[in-house]
């Protein structure tokens, strides 16, 4: 006989299948624009809009998910992905210093009257140098050449501890808070094993044959 499914616990634990990882997701908004600081542009950094370079965008990504489990884009298609980049309502900019990519900010135009910050990070060797709050402060501005009504992201626990407190120091504020559940991407070959170290792997890898690590 087949187990029903598991139930979320409201008041107490939950506990996952072999394959499976949770986070807690955190979501928030700024409904005006801030007063942004006016800080200097770090020296020889700039912001290159890309457009349909999956490769580029597949290698960035997981650099600068890998220490935390990002996954998000590591299990879409190529070709979803393709379409993600080149949709006109969706800006994707890499933060650059002539020679390597160290930053990613993905603004999504594509709800009325609103524009997400899909994705945004920096690879762990830019941290602490101020290139962060440069990229968001250019958030900010970009989003707001729109005529948006509400500018919203949202973060976990499969994150860098301080993303969420820089989140609301740059002026969102938190609404909702969720549970999120899926399957382990490492497991299903979608990541390699050796990333997210401080998610530890439960369960074994399957054997089904999936995209080949390499290739984002």
């Amino acid at each position: 006989m087949a187990k029903s499914p598991a139930h979320l616990n409201l008041d107490g634990y939950t506990d996952l299948p072999p394959g499976k990882v949770a986070s807690i997701v955190t979501y928030l908004e700024m409904r005006e624009r801030p007063r942004l600081s006016r800080l200097p542009k770090p020296k020889g950094l700039s912001l290159v809009r890309i457009k349909g370079d999956v490769e580029r965008y597949r290698a960035l990504f997981n650099r600068i998910g890998a220490p935390w489990l990002w996954f998000g884009r590591a299990v879409i298609p190529d070709e979803e992905l393709l379409a993600i980049l080149t949709d006109p309502k969706i800006e994707a900019y890499v933060l650059t210093d002539g020679t390597t990519d160290l930053g990613l900010l993905e603004l999504d135009f594509r709800p009325k009257a609103e524009a997400e910050l899909a994705y945004f990070g920096l690879v762990p060797e830019a941290i602490g140098q101020g290139a962060g709050r440069y990229m968001m402060n250019e958030a900010i501005r970009r989003a707001y050449t729109k005529d948006i009504k509400r500018f919203f992201v949202h973060t976990c626990t499969l994150d860098s501890p301080s993303a969420l407190p820089f989140y609301i120091r740059s002026g969102f504020t938190p609404y909702k808070r969720a549970v999120e559940i899926a399957d382990d991407p490492r497991l299903s070959g979608f990541l390699p094993l050796e990333v997210g170290p401080l998610v530890p792997i439960i369960g074994k890898p399957k054997t089904k044959k999936a995209r080949p690590a390499a290739r984002l």
